[in-house]
């Protein structure tokens, strides 16, 4: 019987299974941060159980610290507490710790792959929603709750019932100025933020198939926001490239081993999905959000529907905007770009190719966050610090910053900020703050026009 990349991996981490009931999953990397881990860190202390594998769990700070002067010690007295909390655990119980002043410091979801702790075929896990970002790399990857990271901490298992399966085609070529963050928006605004609920992603098709494995993390990241449990991409060419050679790698016979195993990987010929869905890339054009939610997108080029629900109503309130309204024009406080969705070196050259030889608008306070120490240092070996600082941005450290309002990267209430992050919700970015998603080309022209504009022309990309 022909099976799908989800079934291969999954299959092959099944330890047990309960009859008629969930399955134990072997899990090969468990990612942690300062947020989520103290509470499991306790329950195992209190109950006087080990750390079961400690070689395989890795630890970075990322949500609470601050994004300037990281040398000084933080702030803010939770921030402080939790990032301190962090080294303690991690130095009792055997971790590895990538932490504040550490070279491979920065998002979870961005250091990892970029060190190579990140490989195809792999179960994956973290105490984060974005853990989905991992699938890119054809690995089972998704977020966990703090009584299962408590669970993973002891016996590198989780107790499971195994999600069904769909998969989303995404065909022919996209039109100039379409990043993959577009193409993730405009697949959420059309099956909606619950249509992914109980089950694992696979994308496929040409449009993944030609992105940049920074793309694939970007689309696989947001698999969340549809209500899935992940996302997943098969590996291919790009994925080994980008894996080969990094830090923790594999390497030798063994690189050549594993990269037989992770040939056979790829949903074979006539395997089947519990649902499916095809999309024409012609239809795809520059999206922006315009309410509370990721699916509440729309082209910059169109304007805002009309729905008589409750919910939409005041979503649209607290944004301060109609229906039938179009958003060109409109006039931005702040730009962001950065998080765990849109912060990788790949961004940031996009964004300085649009900011270069340009100043931004006088009325914009423009973030420029990496999401690690190591991006930050190709930001500034490729000559990219220089023109985002010579228009006007301001260059911060590696962090989740904006993202999330628990670090001191706000934005005030009442402001609207052009976001490359991955949520909208309501006071997500700081108490009354409104946010709209995009793209980082879209995000780097607000800052300089000082307003949202269309991107070029509908051309397709040569």
């Amino acid at each position: 019987m022909s099976k799908t990349l989800f079934d291969k991996v999954w299959d092959a981490h099944v330890v047990d299974s309960v009859p008629n009931g969930p399955q134990i999953l072997y899990i090969d990397k468990h990612l942690i941060h300062e947020v989520t881990s103290p509470q499991a860190f306790a329950e195992l202390e209190q109950r006087g159980i080990p750390l079961y594998r400690p070689q395989q769990v890795v630890a970075t700070a990322d949500h609470n610290v601050p994004t300037l002067n990281q040398h000084l010690p933080i702030k803010d007295a939770l921030s402080r507490k939790q990032v301190d909390l962090l080294s303690k655990n991690c130095e009792n119980h055997g971790v590895t710790l990538y932490g504040l002043g550490h070279p491979y410091q920065g998002i979870v979801h961005v250091m990892a792959p970029e060190l190579g702790i990140t490989q195809p075929g792999m179960t994956m896990v973290c105490g984060d929603s974005h853990t989905s970002t991992h699938g890119a790399f054809g690995s089972i990857a998704f977020g966990i709750g703090t009584s299962q990271v408590a669970m993973v901490f002891a016996s590198q298992c989780l107790l499971l019932n195994k999600p069904k399966k769909m998969r989303i085609k995404v065909d022919g070529d996209l039109n100039q100025g379409v990043t993959p963050k577009d193409v993730i928006l405009y697949i959420i605004a059309q099956l909606g933020t619950n249509s992914g609920t109980g089950y694992f992603v696979e994308y496929a098709g040409s449009v993944f198939e030609q992105m940049s494995m920074e793309g694939r993390m970007t689309v696989c990241n947001m698999s969340i926001e549809m209500g899935a449990r992940g996302g997943m991409i098969a590996p291919d060419q790009t994925t080994f490239d980008y894996v080969q050679g990094r830090e923790f790698a594999p390497k030798g016979e063994e690189w050549e081993k594993k990269l037989a195993y992770w040939k056979s990987l790829p949903t074979e010929e006539g395997a089947e999905f519990d649902q499916e869905y095809s999309f024409d890339a012609a239809d795809i054009e520059p999206m922006i959000t315009y309410g509370t939610n990721p699916g509440m997108g729309i082209p910059l080029s169109g304007t805002i529907p009309d729905s008589g629900d409750q919910n939409f109503e005041k979503a649209l309130n607290y944004m301060g905007f109609n229906p039938g309204q179009s958003l060109v024009d409109h006039p931005i406080d702040y730009v962001f770009i950065g998080s765990c969705t849109n912060s990788r070196i790949e961004d940031f050259r996009q964004a300085a190719a649009v900011v270069k030889g340009r100043q931004k608008s006088p009325a914009i306070t423009a973030w420029i966050v990496p999401g690690s120490q190591q991006v930050a240092k190709q930001i500034k070996e490729e000559g990219l610090q220089d023109i985002f600082e010579a228009a006007g941005f301001a260059i911060r450290q590696s962090g989740c910053s904006a993202c999330l309002g628990m670090n001191e990267d706000k934005i005030p209430s009442g402001a609207y900020c052009v976001s490359t992050s991955n949520r909208n919700f309501e006071g997500r970015q700081g108490q009354g703050a409104r946010t709209l998603l995009a793209s980082p080309l879209l995000a780097a022209q607000t800052a300089i026009e000082g307003k949202l504009t269309v991107i070029n022309s509908l051309e397709p990309a040569l």
